[in-house]
């Protein structure tokens, strides 16, 4: 019955074991490179909020009527 489920008796197939590792690889990578890009907009996002609120009112463009 274990046979029938494994669908092979020598263990895990190495090139699926092999697969399986890259990809886990890639997605450790893709989050890392998520977390760079997050803090890389956290920061840009909180340089345009400095930049908005140094704006004196003589700097600032009239509302249009």
């Amino acid at each position: 019955m274990a046979k029938a489920l494994l669908g092979h008796v020598g263990g895990p197939d190495p090139r699926m074991v092999a697969e399986m590792r890259r990809l886990q690889r890639r997605v450790r990578d893709l989050e890392a490179e998520l977390v760079r890009l997050q803090a890389e907009n956290d920061a840009l996002a909180a340089e345009a909020r400095e930049d908005v609120l140094s704006l004196g009112v003589k700097d600032r463009e009239p509302a249009l009527t």
